[in-house]
């Protein structure tokens, strides 16, 4: 992991979170990479380590908090990579006070070696930072008129999504692919049969991360990118030349977050803030769907539900889905995605 020796002054700190926001920010889902930001001689020092695409947001959320009387006297120590990838390094002995993950796998391994809390997800928000929708990412103007699924399967399509086994983005991708064939797990023959044809017949290579499945759609020549709703809003924000299709049919993305067992009391403090009015506007102007209620009230027409959303609960819940779809030795997707080729390593 790379580390950065923490700056002197706030102002320099916020002229840094500004950049690193301009440029997108430089860790990804790639492995962690770390950053500090703060006072040096700062009362508190709190380390959140998230998946990578709300990296932006927290670029800006930080030095929010900074301005706030909770704020002073607290820096940051952050790190941001692919979610699976950030779940098993906290459980290896990574210092982390609050933990931002992609799906709750992630944050269930930190329960099971007591990390984090059981009841961690019992408060109001039901430890939801923020919700998106699985969605189409498209060349601009969507030249090829993707609407559907089944428009996904036409003859010479390019598909990328990345690899369920190392990104979190790939398992909510390949769960609302199943779950619209399926009709939200009624049939799970044609929900399994259209993953299979996905993969196999229109999907070319699976990246690590979501993040860097991004850039690969980006810099390559693949029609459509499966991504989360706010992966194609932060790109349009960036200037890239993207644009976006909702299916009707497609599953709620639910991102998670929680304080661990040994934090500080700053820790809560400041999780308390990121559910709040003003840093929820914060992941709404990137394209987050907030679950504060009153923010997500005034930008409800920016965040449509579309009329077939279904969720994790109707396939099941993550501790049957996990096991039955992407458990390395006998889930039906792992199956699917050995048969391709595709690495199931983590």
């Amino acid at each position: 992991m790379k580390s950065r020796t923490p700056v002197v002054l706030a102002l320099i700190a916020t002229l840094v979170a500004l950049v690193v926001a301009g440029c997108g920010g430089a860790s990804d889902e790639k492995g962690g990479d770390a950053s500090a930001s703060g006072s040096s001689d700062a009362d508190t020092t709190l380390s959140l380590v998230a998946y990578s695409t709300p990296e932006v947001v927290y670029d800006e959320i930080i030095p929010d908090f900074a301005r706030t009387a909770d704020g002073r006297g607290v820096a940051f120590k952050t790190s941001f990579g692919a979610s699976g990838d950030q779940s098993r390094a906290v459980e290896a002995g990574q210092k982390a006070d609050v933990v931002s993950f992609s799906v709750e796998p992630d944050m269930t391994r930190l329960t099971d070696a007591g990390l984090v809390a059981d009841d961690w997800n019992r408060g109001a928000n039901r430890g939801l930072v923020t919700t998106s929708v699985v969605s189409f990412v498209v060349r601009r103007g969507n030249p090829k008129n993707f609407r559907t699924w089944d428009d996904l399967l036409r003859p010479g399509v390019k598909v990328l999504t990345p690899n369920p086994f190392t990104s979190g983005a790939a398992k909510w991708n390949l769960l609302a692919a199943y779950g619209q064939a399926a009709r939200g797990g009624a049939d799970p023959e044609a929900g399994l049969a259209y993953v299979r044809t996905l993969i196999n017949d229109h999907v070319p290579v699976q990246d690590r991360s979501g993040r860097e499945a991004l850039q690969n759609f980006i810099n390559g020549d693949a029609d459509v990118l499966l991504s989360y709703e706010y992966e194609a809003t932060t790109a349009q924000k960036k200037g890239e030349e993207v644009d976006y299709v909702i299916p009707d049919d497609t599953i709620r993305i639910d991102i998670d977050i929680a304080t661990t067992r040994d934090a500080p009391a700053e820790a809560r403090t400041f999780l308390d803030y990121v559910l709040s009015e003003p840093a929820q506007q914060r992941f709404a102007d990137w394209g987050y769907r907030p679950v504060n209620e009153t923010v997500l009230a005034a930008n409800r027409a920016r965040f449509p539900t579309p009329s077939g959303l279904f969720t994790i609960d109707d396939l099941g819940g993550w501790s049957r889905v996990n096991d039955e779809f992407f458990d390395i030795e006998n889930g039906s997707i792992a199956k699917i995605e050995e048969e391709a080729g595709v690495s199931t390593a983590k």
